[in-house]
C-alpha cells in the first residue's frame, strides 16, 4: 500500500485563503486584524417633509459585510411568513410591498415584482453572478433570501415594521449591492457560482418532512464530526453549530464561502442550510466542506484571528 503523504497544512491554508479573496471586495483581502464581527449599532430613520422615511439619506456608509467577517446586519434571522399569513391580512401585505418597493428604488435602484409566492418579494438583478454574489452576501446578513434564475426573492409579510424588518431587508440589500456595485474588481464580478444548496423554507420543509429530516441529520452529523456543540437555537432550513468565539465563527464562514455554501453566523453560533431534496448531493456538499474546513483549522497551528476595528462604519 502507498503511504499517504504527509498534508501540508500551511500550503492549504494558503490556497484557502486565496479562494477566500478571490470572492471579497480588494479593502478584505488578507485582512483579518481591521475587521470587527461585533455590530457598532444602527442609524435611525429620517422622514422627510411629506412625512415618508427618506430611506436615501439614513445611511452615508455601510458597516462592514458580514460576507468579509463583519457584523451581520441583524442579530437574529429574519425568517419567511407563511402564506396563510399574508392571505389574513391582504391590505397591510399590499401596504408592506409598496413600502418596500419605495424604499429599495430609493437606495438600491432595483425594482420590486410579486415573489414567487404569498410573503416574498421578488427583486431582478443584471446578471447570474449578481445574483449569485448577493445571494451569499445578503444570507450573511442574517435575511432570509431565495433565488430563481436572476431574481432574488427577499421575505415580505404584513406584520414586518418599517422601523424593524422592512428596515433590515432594505439595508441589507443597500449594504450588499454597495459593495458589489463599487467595491468588486470586473474580474471578481464574474467569479459567481451557483449556491451548494438552498435553505428550506417553512412551506418546503412542511411538504416534504421525511427528505428535510435526512437532510438536516446529515448535516448535524458534520457537527457531531467535528465535536462541536449544536447550537440551541432552532430554525426551520438551518442548522447551527457553536464555535469558540465569534472571531472563530466569521473564519468558518469565510471559508465555507469558498464552496458556494449560503452561511450566516448568530454571534458564535455557525449556521448552514438545511435544504428539503431526495437528492443527497447538496446537503452532502455542505457537510463534507464543513468537515474539511473544521479539520485544517483546528489542526493548524497559524488561525488567522480579528481585532476590533478602527475603521470609521
Amino acid at each position: 500500500m502507498t503511504p499517504t503523504p504527509p498534508r501540508n497544512l500551511a500550503a492549504e491554508l494558503a490556497a484557502l485563503d486565496e479562494k477566500i479573496n478571490a470572492l471579497l471586495p480588494p479593502r478584505y483581502q488578507h485582512c483579518y486584524e481591521t475587521v470587527s464581527p461585533t455590530s457598532m449599532g444602527s442609524a435611525g430613520l429620517i422622514y422627510g417633509a411629506d412625512g415618508q422615511i427618506a430611506w436615501d439619506r439614513i445611511w452615508t456608509s455601510f458597516c462592514d459585510l458580514a460576507l468579509a467577517g463583519g457584523p451581520p446586519h441583524r442579530g437574529r434571522l429574519l425568517e419567511p411568513v407563511s402564506p396563510d399569513e399574508v392571505k389574513a391580512a391582504p391590505e397591510r401585505q399590499r401596504m408592506v410591498i409598496a413600502e418596500i418597493d419605495r424604499a429599495v428604488g430609493m437606495t438600491s435602484g432595483f425594482r420590486v415584482l410579486d415573489g414567487y409566492e404569498p410573503g416574498w418579494v421578488g427583486v431582478p438583478c443584471t446578471s447570474e453572478a449578481e445574483a449569485s454574489w448577493l445571494h451569499l452576501a445578503v444570507t450573511a446578513e442574517n435575511v432570509s433570501i431565495r433565488r430563481r434564475g436572476l431574481v432574488l426573492q427577499l421575505p415580505a409579510g404584513p406584520a414586518f415594521r418599517p422601523e424593524k424588518e422592512i428596515k433590515n431587508l432594505v439595508v441589507a440589500l443597500a449594504k450588499t449591492s454597495h459593495y458589489w456595485e463599487g467595491h468588486l474588481t470586473d474580474s471578481q464580478q464574474s467569479l459567481g457560482g451557483e449556491a451548494a444548496c438552498e435553505a428550506a423554507s417553512p412551506t418546503e420543509a412542511a411538504a416534504d418532512p421525511t427528505a428535510y429530516e435526512a437532510a438536516q441529520a446529515v448535516i448535524e452529523g458534520a457537527f457531531r464530526a467535528s465535536g462541536l456543540p449544536s447550537s440551541s437555537r432552532r430554525y426551520v432550513g438551518w442548522a447551527g453549530v457553536e464555535t469558540a468565539d465569534e472571531e472563530e465563527a466569521g473564519w468558518l464562514l469565510r471559508a465555507m464561502l469558498v464552496e458556494r455554501v449560503p452561511v450566516r453566523r448568530e454571534e458564535n453560533s455557525l449556521f448552514l442550510p438545511v435544504p428539503a431534496t431526495r437528492n443527497p448531493e447538496p446537503q452532502a456538499r455542505v457537510a463534507q466542506a464543513f468537515i474539511h474546513i473544521w479539520n485544517l483549522r483546528k489542526t493548524s497551528s497559524n488561525r488567522p484571528a480579528w481585532r476590533p476595528s478602527s475603521r470609521p462604519r
